[in-house]
């Protein structure tokens, strides 16, 4: 009887997944807002059954998912079928917010990078260099309209400060891998997780955006990548030069996270409305400079443990 249940289960997942696959695949702008629940039905059957039924479930989603769309669906369903069943099955075994949303980004990370060098290995195609190559294309046809009509310093300043922006692009595809995972994940666990609980599985609640801190270590991790590239200096273009800068994006992107985690704590602290935090950040962000204090403040939080000695002041 459990068997025939869990089968039953099964099927109506595996259906529910067809459908949300075809819209992804068949229905394009539907198909962005749908992707997101692709792993509703792995994290359902993940948080309620054993290991070897998940491996029979994820077998059974890639065979359905070549028939109802083609090989080109496949990356799609692990994708999104792996980082949801790891996220079920952490569920199963009550880990807490964090280690769910840290294992769904590393997941989704591994499927992003194994897509991207099956691309390159078995197809030929790199899809990021041939759009840098597109635009720089396009961009050199601006420059010589711009020449022609009689702007020829300003067009080549305007094509090497381009050129140079689509050069760092390129350095940094690492690390938009990584961002990209970390924002998809944390998008595809706020609208998945709601659906969940409404089938009975028991999920923690997210922390408050402004108790949310990170590990004292990556403050070390940051300076040292700040005293390797000071010291090391390396050319651009080899294999240390792309590790330290895609490293000091990263850190950076995280103590800027820091900043902004401590500055909702401080409005909170003093009985701030939380509009006016949220639309300081949200200005903040449009404007460099002030990332750059957002950033500091960061790396002060995490140092000097800012909100410990702010609330000892407040007691």
């Amino acid at each position: 009887m459990k068997n025939v249940r869990k089968l039953t289960e099964g099927a109506i997942l595996l259906a529910a997944f067809a459908v949300l696959l075809l819209l992804t695949i068949y229905v394009p702008l539907l198909g962005m807002v749908v992707n997101l629940f692709l792993a509703v039905p792995f994290m359902l059957f993940a948080a309620k059954n054993d290991g070897k039924s998940i491996f029979v479930f994820i077998i059974a989603s890639l065979l359905l998912s070549f028939i109802v769309g083609s090989i080109m669906s496949l990356p799609l369903t692990l994708a999104y079928g792996t980082t949801g069943v790891v996220i079920g099955y952490l569920i199963q075994k009550q880990k807490n917010m964090g280690v769910l949303f840290i294992a769904g980004t590393l997941v989704f990370l591994v499927n992003l990078i194994i897509i991207y060098v099956s691309s390159i290995v078995l197809f030929k195609v790199d899809m990021i260099t041939e759009m840098i190559e597109m635009m720089r294309e396009s961009l050199s046809v601006s420059a010589d309209l711009l020449k022609n009509f009689g702007n020829a310093q300003d067009s080549e300043k305007v094509l090497e400060q381009f050129n140079n922006g689509l050069n760092l692009i390129k350095t940094l595809i690492p690390t938009l891998f990584v961002l990209s995972s970390f924002l998809i994940v944390f998008i595809m666990q706020l609208v998945s997780f709601p659906i969940i609980k409404r089938f009975g599985v028991k999920v923690e609640k997210w922390k408050s955006f402004k108790d949310i801190s990170l590990p004292k270590s990556i403050m070390y991790y940051f300076l040292l990548t700040l005293l390797l590239s000071m010291f090391m200096n390396p050319e651009e273009g080899t294999f240390w030069y792309m590790a330290i800068i895609n490293m000091t994006y990263i850190l950076q992107f995280l103590m800027v996270l820091q900043g902004y985690t401590f500055i909702f704590y401080y409005f909170d602290q003093k009985g701030i409305s939380k509009a006016i935090s949220i639309t300081i950040a949200i200005v903040s962000f449009t404007i460099p400079i002030f990332l750059y204090i957002v950033g500091i403040l960061g790396i002060i939080d995490l140092g000097f443990d800012l909100r410990k000695g702010f609330t000892k002041k407040e007691r």
